[in-house]
């Protein structure tokens, strides 16, 4: 059994998007943000404190991209994956990782600095340099978007999974109005798939059921020990 680790609209969302456009069978284990401060006993699962984890049998994984990567490439080959043989498994690899490391980094500084800071440690300017960040790196996929309708090998993959997670970050920002027509455009679509609007589901059933709110404490700073 697959057993995922998650939090509200966290990174997590990932891994559990890609569940569900695959449609395997899992346990979702919800869990406060952020849970190395309001979860302690989490930290026996995982030493980091952080979401998500994946457990399949013994194995664990802790990074969300390669989470999807790794679900897409046993349980969805020629599908979410792109396999090393087809002639976009380059912009796959690069795109699935463009999503985390380009798109969600500069994200997490706009929500610590005017989101999760205590007032007197806010930092406005901060904030809104790494949105402009966010968005003018963002804007180099409004070409590509205004030509196709996935990143890449002409279908939905786990690449699209991890960019659109980036967009949804963005939304919960209230950076989404800043969107290009194309980007918007696919932000759209992404939203409307099947695999979206049911993790969007699983997670409110589950925090419903096991007890966490669907929204994170605001004056809980991340970087907390």
């Amino acid at each position: 059994m697959i057993i995922l680790h998650h939090c509200v609209s966290a990174r997590s969302f990932r891994p559990l998007w890609t569940l569900e456009e695959i449609g395997l069978s899992y346990e979702l284990r919800m869990l406060p943000f952020p849970p190395r401060v309001l979860s302690r006993p989490y930290l026996e699962v995982n030493p980091l404190g952080t979401v998500p984890m994946l457990a399949d049998g013994a194995m664990r994984m802790t990074e969300s991209a390669a989470i999807c990567q790794y679900l897409a490439a046993r349980f969805s080959a020629g599908q979410l994956d792109v396999g090393c043989g087809e002639p976009d498994f380059g912009p796959y690899l690069n795109y699935l990782h463009f999503g985390e490391a380009t798109l969600t980094f500069p994200q997490t500084l706009v929500l610590r600095y005017a989101h999760f800071e205590p007032a007197e440690r806010k930092q406005p300017q901060v904030a809104d340099d790494y949105a402009k960040w966010f968005l003018a790196r963002l804007r180099t996929l409004e070409p590509l978007l205004a030509e196709r309708e996935h990143l890449c090998a002409g279908r939905f993959t786990a690449a699209d999974v991890s960019v659109g997670y980036a967009l949804l970050l963005a939304e919960h920002l209230g950076l989404a109005e800043r969107f290009t027509p194309a980007v918007a455009a696919y932000w759209e679509r992404l939203q409307a798939r099947p695999g979206f609007k049911a993790a969007m589901a699983a997670q409110s059933r589950a925090a419903e059921v096991q007890g966490v709110s669907l929204t994170p404490a605001p004056d809980i700073r991340p970087d907390r020990p």
